[in-house]
């Protein structure tokens, strides 16, 4: 396994994939045990695998704690992160949110839970529609100040609030954030309007969830239903309900069939181009279920696609940028005097 700094704004160092733990444990009444989780753990890190992703909801508290067991042996070695909103356990009024009230208890119950007197990378999961940027900022600020964090990040945010939350840290000289997660796959390709060029401008990492779309990218949909379809109640998954999206796994599968490789690896290895020739730095944070999922994804790490394989990946999965990014595509000669094709411009976008 590869490895590499998360952004343009730190020297911290992240294996090319991270594992998402969302499937450490049970109480969710999907997901894997003790033992099968302890064996994509240490299979991870016998890989080479050093970035560790988590969140306080997940099962229930329980990855957490299974997690910080499985750390004790040799915490430092692992970058972990975990996540703040949506709160362990039964969600209330009192422990949800991103206000600095419920931010300082989250920190503190999943520092106990991890075993950990730091977390490497704490995100805000998403917002919570209600609390201010500066609150935010404020509360992360003074808990890597403490110690008890050595970075922070934002989950599932829009690029017009991350800009702000970078914009007012550097003007205030708080600690900056360092990176973004949000799902990006060729199922869904959102991101490519603004939340990537805008990593790219600001020199954030991103840490990208849910890179087989649910598991639709495997194929495996068009035959069952079972799997995370079913386990969990159709969350966060993408299903074939449009033109395009048949003809992604019909292309997904026939370079599967050309290179020898499963329709997930595929798709991974799409990605793991996709980043290579990206402006920023991009990890996919692969979720698997059992030891013989994680062993697929490996797998794909020895996949290469040739030129024209990405291509007509790349080409099935695109989406329109729409407006105004049309327009300013469509005129970007004009503001260049007429001299775009002698412009030598910068290589990431500009802020």
């Amino acid at each position: 396994m590869r490895y590499t700094t998360f952004g343009e704004k730190t020297g911290l160092r992240v294996s090319e994939y991270a594992l998402g733990t969302a499937n450490f444990g049970t109480l969710w009444g999907g997901g894997a045990s003790r033992e099968e989780s302890r064996k994509m753990f240490d299979r991870f890190a016998e890989a080479g695998g050093t970035f560790i992703d988590s969140a306080d909801n997940y099962q229930i508290g329980e990855s957490e704690k299974l997690l910080g067991e499985f750390l004790a042996a040799d915490r430092d070695h692992f970058v972990v992160t975990t996540k703040f909103t949506l709160g362990a356990g039964r969600a209330r009024i009192s422990n949800t949110g991103n206000s600095r009230k419920n931010i300082r208890s989250s920190v503190e119950a999943s520092l106990k839970r991890l075993g950990t007197d730091h977390i490497d990378v704490y995100w805000a999961h998403l917002p919570d529609s209600v609390t201010p940027m500066e609150e935010i900022l404020g509360a992360l600020d003074d808990l890597v100040h403490a110690g008890k964090i050595l970075y922070y990040g934002f989950s599932n945010f829009p690029a017009w609030r991350i800009s702000r939350a970078a914009t007012i840290a550097e003007l205030r000289g708080l600690n900056r954030l360092v990176g973004i997660q949000f799902e990006y796959s060729l199922a869904e390709r959102g991101a490519d309007r603004e939340l990537l060029p805008m990593a790219a401008a600001l020199g954030l990492g991103t840490a990208l969830w849910s890179p087989l779309g649910g598991g639709l990218l495997t194929g495996k949909y068009r035959t069952s239903r079972r799997g995370r379809l079913s386990d969990w109640e159709g969350q966060a998954i993408r299903v074939e309900d449009s033109a395009q999206r048949t003809e992604i796994i019909d292309t997904v599968l026939a370079v599967a069939e050309e290179s020898g490789a499963s329709a997930a690896q595929v798709a991974v290895a799409w990605l793991r181009a996709r980043a290579e020739r990206s402006a920023t730095t991009m990890v996919p944070v692969i979720g698997p279920r059992t030891a013989d999922q994680l062993e697929e994804y490996l797998g794909a790490l020895d996949v290469t696609l040739d030129d024209a394989q990405f291509d007509r990946l790349e080409q099935a999965g695109a989406i329109r940028l729409g407006q105004p990014y049309e327009l300013i595509s469509g005129h970007r000669d004009a503001a260049l005097g007429r001299e775009s094709a002698r412009f030598a411009g910068p290589s990431t976008p500009v802020a």
